[in-house]
């Protein structure tokens, strides 16, 4: 695989490892109360209370669709949360491919225990698989270029994170927060935003106090589309800089047509000649599969792209949760075969 330059070399082969301690730090009061459930499921708990029944039973989780499974780590964090002793958990493993109605996740538990939290379970699924899924869409049209996720100024503050953990389950190499990174035991990976450029005055003077100010392990990745020519900008910041500029980023706007494989060729063109070969160049701006097929057709050296709003965007793939056992008992609603669905993926984790 092509290296990431957003990465330091330490980084760029670490696979990720959830944080299991992070993901139940992530539970909130509000979910823990039952105030994010729908609201059905609450007066539920209160009938079942009141009439004394609390049956064991086997729900069934399943998705709408095909994808990349994803958030089942925070729903097992929320079960290990609730669930009593003597139950029994039963899981398919972060990151994997399911298909359309396969059972990723069955609980045999107590009902009162669990649920008014079938809303939060199935959000979270849901979600993240989207988010997971978009985000090995991207992987495979890129054909082996990392992917790194921007797209955390696309969606609320507290899922950017989650946003950005499941697009590294979807197979990006880097994401873009910090706890998102820590999520998926990656880097927290960037370059520098246009308005540092703006207010400093210049590419290669902001360039230099980055290089002034940052830790020297971040790698250097000029932004060089700001003010002039992207290749004149990147030869200029590149033979001030040397050995230490590590890449080039290239966010050129629709409004000038966009990063096209043409504008790719030409900067790494420009950067060989004047002895810039180590130089790397990393495209973000729109990006999406279509785009990344375009580029790795026509050839164009890309080193690394950032992806934000087709990750960032993606809809959820719908999740649906069935009692399949009361007691032991087959049972099932209508249209629905009652008893347990085979699935040998599934491995106990409670």
């Amino acid at each position: 695989m092509i290296a990431d330059p957003l990465l330091p070399e330490k980084t760029r082969r670490q696979s990720p490892q959830h944080d299991a301690v992070a993901a139940q730090a992530l539970l909130e009061p509000a979910i823990l109360n039952g105030e994010t459930s729908d609201v059905y499921f609450l007066r539920t708990l209160d009938v079942l209370e009141a009439e004394g029944l609390n049956p064991r039973v086997t729900t069934e989780i399943f998705p709408s669709g095909p994808g990349i499974l994803a958030g089942i780590d925070e729903a097992l964090a929320l079960l290990r949360r609730v669930l009593p002793r003597g139950v029994e958990v039963l899981a398919m493993e972060r990151g994997a491919v399911m298909q359309h109605k396969q059972v990723v996740l069955r609980i045999s538990a107590p009902y009162l225990s669990f649920g008014i939290y079938e809303t939060a379970i199935l959000g979270v699924l849901a979600q993240e698989s989207g988010w997971a899924t978009a985000a090995r869409h991207c992987v495979e049209a890129a054909g082996g270029v990392p992917i790194a996720s921007f797209g955390a100024r696309h969606v609320h503050p507290l899922v950017a994170a989650r946003m950005d953990y499941a697009a590294v389950v979807g197979g990006c190499t880097a994401c873009s927060t910090v706890l998102g990174a820590r999520l998926g035991g990656v880097e927290a990976a960037g370059t520098m935003p246009h308005a540092l450029v703006l207010i400093i005055g210049g590419t290669l003077r902001a360039a230099e106090a980055f290089d002034r100010v940052i830790d020297p392990g971040v790698p250097r990745v000029a932004l060089v589309d700001t003010f002039h020519d992207e290749a004149e900008e990147a030869v200029a910041v590149a033979e001030a800089m040397g050995a230490r500029l590590h890449g080039i980023r290239l966010d050129t706007p629709s409004e000038r047509g966009g990063v096209t494989p043409e504008l790719v060729r030409e900067v790494r063109a420009r950067l060989d000649q004047a002895g810039h070969r180590h130089v790397q160049i990393l495209v973000s701006g729109g990006v999406n599969p279509e785009r990344l097929v375009r580029f790795r057709e026509s050839g164009a050296p890309v080193d690394s792209f950032g992806i934000g709003s087709y990750i960032s965007a993606a809809p959820p793939i719908d999740f649906t949760a069935d009692i399949k056992e009361i007691e032991g008992r087959p049972i099932a609603k209508r249209g629905r075969i009652p008893g347990i669905t085979p699935n040998p993926e599934l491995r106990r984790v409670l």
